[in-house]
Formats: structure tokens, C-alpha cells, sequence
């Protein structure tokens, strides 16, 4: 599914018009970027947790050549789902 997916299904469902729905589901995702970008966590009852983690520098290795190579401190992005968005997939 794609955002093009997402406002067409707001559009259906809700009434709205096409421009209205595309400002309502682009509000969301700034909402939603924003609080992860200031290290907030982000929870939607029966949805999931976003949440951002801080991954320390760490040695690695080149699995081409064998090289040992450092990779830096950063944060990514990790999704845990809710319990009921589980059982609703299984």
C-alpha cells in the first residue's frame, strides 16, 4: 500500500475530497516525523510503537574482502506492533 493508497481510502471512506484527504494524511506523517525526530515515542492503540534507538559505533567487516571496517553511531527507526493488530493478522 502507498500514500496514493492511503488518501484514496480516507477519500472513499470518509467523504472527503481527493485534495483534503492528501492534507489530512500528509498532516499526519509530519505529526508523526516530527514527534520521532525530537526522540519522542510514537503509539497508536491497536496499531504499534515507533519508536527511534540509538545504535552505538561498532566494529564490522567487509563480507567481500574480509576487512574489518567501523560503522558509526546512529539512530534508526524500529515498529513494535500491538498484540491486537497481531492476533488480527494470524
Amino acid at each position: 500500500m502507498t500514500k496514493i493508497d492511503i488518501i484514496q481510502n480516507v477519500c472513499e471512506k470518509l467523504g472527503f475530497s481527493k485534495k483534503d484527504s492528501a492534507d489530512i494524511v500528509e498532516s499526519l506523517f509530519d505529526i508523526i516525523k516530527d514527534s520521532l525526530a525530537k526522540g519522542e515515542r510514537v503509539k497508536i492503540s491497536g496499531f504499534g510503537n515507533f519508536m527511534v534507538k540509538e545504535k552505538r559505533a561498532r566494529r564490522g567487516r567487509n563480507p567481500q574482502t574480509g576487512q574489518e571496517i567501523s560503522i558509526t553511531a546512529r539512530r534508526v527507526l524500529t515498529f513494535k506492533s500491538s498484540q491486537v493488530l497481531r492476533k488480527a493478522l494470524n
